[in-house]
C-alpha cells in the first residue's frame, strides 16, 4: 500500500474522531441542558386544589395527612430532598432568613411551613435532622410545631408536585434531582396562592402574600392598606406598587380628613353660639 497516498484520508479521518471524541461530551451537555430547560420548572396552576388526603411521614416516622396540617393558617410549601448539595440548602436557608423578619407574623400561631422532600428514598431520620437544624436556627418559640419536614412515596410525591406545577426529574448520569428553586403559598383550605420562584424571599412579599392568602384573618391594619396599594405579578413573583391605587387611597383619606375638620368645625361653632345664647352670671 502506498502510505503517500492515502496518509492524507488517515489524518483526515484520526481528525474526524478527535473532533467527535471532543464533541460527545459537549453534545451529551447540551442534551441533558435542553432536558433541563423543557422539563424543569414551576408551572404556575394558581387556585388549584392539593390533594389534602396525601399520606406522608412526618420527622417522627408517624403517617400524616396533608389535609391534618392544613386547614387554620396560610401554608408556605418547600418542595425539595434534604441530601441535595446546594439549590435546596438555598431555598430553605433563604427561607429561613426571610422568616425572622416577619415581626408580628408568628409560625404556628398565624402561618405554617411545610417542607417535603422529593425523593422517596430518604427517611424520617434524615428530614428530623433536618427540622433540628433549621428550627434551632428560626429560633422562633412556634418553629418546632409550626415547621413540618415531610419524607414520602411516590405516588404521594407525584401528585402533590402535579398538582402545585412542580416540574422535575431525576438525572442518573449525577445522581441528582434537577429541579428549580422556589416555594408555593397554599390557603389554609390548602389552594395554590402564589408563587416565589427564587431562593430568596424580601419580606414585604412574603408577607403580603401569607396576610392575602389568609384572607384578612392574619396580618395588622397596616397590612391591609399595603395591599390596597400592592398587587401581586405572577410573572415576577413579588408584589408592585399601583400608583392607581395609591392616588385613590391618597384622595379618600384627604376627602377623610376634610369630612372630620369640617364636623369639628361644625360642632365647635355649635358650642360656641349656645356658650354666646346663655344670660350673663348663668351657670
Amino acid at each position: 500500500m502506498n502510505w503517500s497516498v492515502h496518509r492524507p484520508i488517515a489524518c483526515v479521518a484520526g481528525a474526524a474522531l478527535a473532533v467527535v471524541a471532543w464533541s460527545s461530551p459537549c453534545a451529551v451537555a447540551a442534551q441533558q441542558f435542553g432536558k433541563i430547560t423543557r422539563e424543569v420548572r414551576f408551572e404556575q396552576k394558581l387556585d388549584a386544589q392539593v390533594p389534602l388526603d396525601l399520606v406522608f411521614q412526618d420527622s417522627t416516622g408517624r403517617d400524616v395527612r396533608v389535609g391534618e396540617l392544613l386547614g387554620q393558617r396560610p401554608v408556605i410549601l418547600a418542595l425539595v430532598y434534604y441530601d441535595c448539595p446546594m439549590l435546596c440548602t438555598q431555598v430553605l436557608n433563604g427561607l429561613s432568613a426571610s422568616l425572622r423578619q416577619l415581626d408580628s407574623l408568628s409560625i404556628g400561631d398565624d402561618y405554617e411551613v411545610l417542607t417535603v422532600s422529593i425523593d422517596p428514598a430518604e427517611t424520617p431520620a434524615l428530614s428530623a435532622q433536618k427540622k433540628a437544624a433549621y428550627t434551632a436556627a428560626l429560633g422562633a418559640p412556634g418553629a418546632e410545631r409550626g415547621w413540618h419536614f415531610l419524607t414520602g412515596a411516590q405516588p404521594a410525591i407525584d401528585a402533590l408536585c402535579d398538582a402545585v406545577g412542580f416540574r422535575y426529574f431525576y438525572d442518573e448520569e449525577v445522581g441528582e434531582y434537577a429541579h428549580a428553586g422556589g416555594v408555593v403559598i397554599l390557603t389554609p383550605g390548602g389552594k395554590v396562592s402564589r408563587y416565589f420562584i427564587d431562593v430568596v424571599f424580601p419580606k414585604l412579599d412574603l408577607r403580603l402574600a401569607l396576610v392575602e392568602s389568609s384572607e384578612g384573618r392574619i396580618g395588622s391594619l397596616i397590612d391591609a392598606i399595603t395591599l390596597l396599594c400592592y398587587r401581586h405579578d405572577p410573572t415576577t413573583g413579588k408584589y408592585g406598587l399601583v400608583v392607581t391605587n395609591v392616588i385613590r387611597l391618597g384622595g379618600g383619606l384627604t376627602v377623610g380628613l376634610l369630612l372630620c375638620f369640617i364636623v369639628l368645625m361644625l360642632r365647635r361653632d355649635r358650642a360656641l353660639a349656645r356658650a354666646a345664647a346663655q344670660p350673663a352670671g348663668s351657670t
